[in-house]
Order: structure tokens, then C-alpha cells, then sequence
């Protein structure tokens, strides 16, 4: 047996195990549109989870990872996903903050902050976006100066994922007076819990609130909670999305197959499976997510692995409200209570938006991957 099908048995053994009694009642719940659920309890299993070192798998061990291959991270993922286990509430700590750390960070930043991180001691939130600057994240306006030794910040974040159950926020801001665009940026550790930090909840269009607006006036942080150097903010928040796109999205792949098994099963049971057209699209998103994993394994360019499963599943959710039927306009009860169709057509209208929009994707593969002329500028 191979290193990976080692690990892929012992990982599915445990989650067998240990995804049990109060923790097993966890199964399929949190996720996009639902991070609401059980957040405590989640949590919770996330700290188990530590306990019994399962948390930050692809960390070098030294940093208290297990220093997975990228093949036994990708089988982590696919088992977690396959047993249903719970939404992990960790995973911007440990996916995208701890791997930007352990590449960028001093000595002292990891050792205070990739303990707490593996732990799940203390949770993490992005401060990129703003109102002004979403997928064009070199207009960031929020900006912080260096005052008695501290950095003072001021600005407003949104569509702050799980910012209002975070301690910390890795923020992206202006510290350079008068810079313009990439230039000037720096990459901030600031705590969430003190004066001048405002957290305001969104409602988005599936009723519930996962991400929100964070307003910093006056909020401090250590003049030593910077990343890379001050003004290279540009260099590190570029690493921290390349981490996001990793071998993570092997296991929302796995979570896109269920979803789509799913609708095959109601097409088959509701006989929308009659009707060539719904057989065809059925087929197609099959052949999609067969490409979608492809291209994973072989490492396509993060900007066209986003632009691809994003438009892939925004089409499965529109696909499942027309396999649904009539029907499928309802709301399950008053006052806003949907099923997983429901949920997946209305939460699949933000992937083409968050993490950059499909716009800019494409301007990013034709700039600098395929090299085409910039896009001309006002």
C-alpha cells in the first residue's frame, strides 16, 4: 500500500470513529449559505480535531503540522467530504493565514500565531474587499499609519466572511501616504475585539448573514504585526490567494458530486429525466466536474480554476431549480426556510463574484498568463 492509501485508510478510519455520537449528529452541516449551523458545536469538533492531530495536515511538522504530500492533502480532503463531515470554521486560519505565515512571517509571528491557528484557539478573517475595491483590490482605500509604536487603522472591509465569529483579521491597507494602486500596501494582523472595530452582519439573499461589514476607526495593532515588509502588502495578499485556490477545492469537488448525484436522483424520480434536454445538461455538468478535477490535479492557473468551477456551479443551481419544477419558487415554510435546491441556486449567484469577479479573471488570464494588452484605463 502506498504512502497516500495509508493515509487515505487512516483518515477515513478516524473520521469513521470519531464522527460519532454528539459529533455525528455534525454530518452535512455548516457550508456555504449555512455557517450559521451549530456554530459552536462545530467548533467544537474543530478543536477535536486538533487534539488528535488533524488540523493543518500540510503544514510542515515543525509548525505542528503533519507535513502531508500534496497527494495525502488532497486525500484528506476528498475523505472529509466523502464521510459528510462538518463545515470546517478554521479554514481561513489554517488554509490561507498559517501557509502565508509560515512562507512570509518572522519567527515571532509564527510562534505567536500558528500554535493558536492549529489549535483553533483563535479564528481568522480576510480584510481585502471594500466597497470600493472589490475585484479591483489595488484601489484599497483603508489606511493605517505607524503612531507611538502601534499601527492606527481606519477604514471600512466588506463582505468579511465569518468575521463576527473571528478574532483576528489579516487586513490589506494603504500605509504609504499618497501611493497609488499595488504600490504602498502592507499586509496588517489587527485584533477584532477593541474599541474602533464596528462588525454589522449582511443579509444575503439565502436569509442568514455568514460574511459583513468590519469598520476600523482608530483600531490598533503591534507595530511588529505587519507581514513582509511595510509597503509589500501587494506581494503578500497575492501569496495568501494562491493558497486559497489550493488543493482544497479537490474536496469541494467532492461536495459539487453529491450535489449533482442528488440531482440526478430527484430527475430520475420526478421524471424530469424524460425530457432530452434535462439529460443533456445533467450530462454536460458531469463532463464539467470530470474537467473541473482534471484540471485541479494538474494544477491549472488559480484565476481559471476559480472561472471555471464558479460559472459550473452557478449553472448546476439554476439546473436544480428547473429539475425541481414549479415547485421548486417556494419556500419550504414562512418566513424563509429552503431546501438544499433553494439554497444552491441562491448561494451559487455569488461564486462568479467573490474571491474576484469573472471579469476579472478573465483580464488576469489575458494579461499575464496568455500576455494580451492591458485593458485600457481611465
Amino acid at each position: 500500500m502506498s504512502s497516500v492509501e495509508k493515509f487515505r485508510t487512516e483518515i477515513r478510519g478516524w473520521l469513521k470513529t470519531h464522527l460519532s455520537g454528539s459529533f455525528g449528529a455534525l454530518r452535512g452541516r455548516g457550508g456555504p449559505g449555512r455557517e450559521h449551523e451549530v456554530f459552536a458545536e462545530r467548533l467544537a469538533w474543530e478543536r477535536h480535531m486538533a487534539d488528535h492531530g488533524w488540523t493543518c495536515v500540510g503544514w510542515p511538522e515543525e509548525y505542528g503540522g503533519r507535513g502531508a504530500s500534496i497527494e495525502q492533502q488532497i486525500a484528506f480532503h476528498e475523505e472529509y467530504a466523502l464521510a459528510d463531515a462538518p463545515a470546517r470554521v478554521n479554514h481561513i486560519g489554517e488554509q490561507l493565514l498559517g501557509p502565508t505565515l509560515i512562507d512570509h512571517g518572522t519567527e515571532e509571528q509564527k510562534a505567536r500565531f500558528l500554535p493558536e491557528v492549529r489549535a483553533a484557539r483563535e479564528l481568522w478573517c480576510q480584510g481585502y474587499s471594500e466597497p470600493g475595491a472589490g475585484s479591483d483590490l489595488a484601489a484599497v482605500r483603508t489606511r493605517a499609519t505607524l503612531e507611538d509604536g502601534r499601527w492606527v487603522v481606519h477604514g471600512q472591509k466588506i463582505w468579511t466572511s465569518l468575521a463576527h465569529e473571528a478574532q483576528w483579521c489579516f487586513v490589506l491597507a494603504r500605509t504609504t501616504p499618497g501611493s497609488r494602486r499595488h504600490a504602498g500596501l502592507s499586509y496588517l494582523l489587527v485584533p477584532l475585539d477593541q474599541p474602533g472595530v464596528d462588525i454589522r452582519p449582511i443579509v444575503q439573499l439565502t436569509g442568514t448573514s455568514e460574511f459583513n461589514e468590519v469598520f476600523f476607526d482608530g483600531a490598533t495593532t503591534g507595530a511588529a504585526h505587519v507581514v513582509g515588509a511595510p509597503g509589500d502588502g501587494w506581494r503578500i495578499a497575492m501569496a495568501t490567494l494562491g493558497y486559497e485556490r489550493g488543493v482544497s477545492t479537490l474536496g469541494q469537488q467532492v461536495g459539487f458530486r453529491r450535489e449533482l448525484d442528488a440531482l440526478v436522483a430527484l430527475a430520475r424520480r420526478n421524471g424530469a429525466a424524460a425530457d432530452p434536454a434535462v439529460r443533456d445538461r445533467l450530462v454536460r455538468a458531469w463532463a464539467g466536474l470530470e474537467a473541473l478535477r482534471a484540471g485541479a490535479l494538474r494544477g491549472t492557473d488559480p484565476s481559471a480554476a476559480k472561472l471555471g468551477w464558479s460559472h459550473w456551479h452557478r449553472d448546476l443551481g439554476e439546473l436544480a431549480l428547473e429539475i425541481g419544477g414549479p415547485a421548486a419558487a417556494l419556500a419550504t415554510a414562512a418566513p424563509y426556510e429552503l431546501d438544499d435546491r433553494q439554497r444552491l441556486f441562491l448561494f451559487s449567484r455569488a461564486d462568479t463574484v467573490y474571491a474576484g469577479s469573472s471579469e476579472i479573471q478573465r483580464n488576469i488570464i489575458a494579461e499575464r498568463v496568455l500576455g494580451l494588452p492591458k485593458e485600457p484605463r481611465p
